[in-house]
């Protein structure tokens, strides 16, 4: 005797109207592509780091990120970019410096990851 399967139905079985509706009202490819960059660009802790570090609206250049963070300049200036890419921030020139900053996206994706860690880390004070 097999075991059944708990994370499928046994009976095929389909709610059409519920299913197209459902169906038709998810966002179109590119957005949902646009988003997925996004949220991988977040996953990496390093990038959640710096996000994190510029969520208070504080602009930075390369140089204070990297004491900020931690880490080489060379890699948070390669982090910076991916960030960039997935439209979470953005940078203007400042004579010799560039200087950093999140987007509306990069502020409201990086609070939305953070809340549920902490809010679990404060359960545990």
């Amino acid at each position: 005797m097999t075991e059944r399967s708990l994370d499928s139905c046994d009976l095929l079985c389909l709610d059409l109207p519920h299913a197209e509706a459902i169906r038709t009202s998810l966002p179109h490819q590119r957005a949902v592509q646009s988003a997925a960059l996004a949220a991988k660009a977040l996953g990496d802790p390093t990038r959640l780091v710096i996000a994190t570090s510029l969520r208070g609206g504080a602009e930075l250049c390369v140089c204070d990120m990297a004491w900020v963070v931690g880490a080489a300049q060379n890699l948070v200036s390669h982090h910076l970019r991916q960030l960039k890419n997935a439209a979470l921030v953005d940078s203007r020139r400042d004579g010799k410096l560039v200087m950093y900053r999140l987007t509306e996206l990069g502020e409201h994706l990086t609070t939305a990851i953070l809340a549920p860690a902490t809010a679990k880390e404060a359960d545990h004070v």
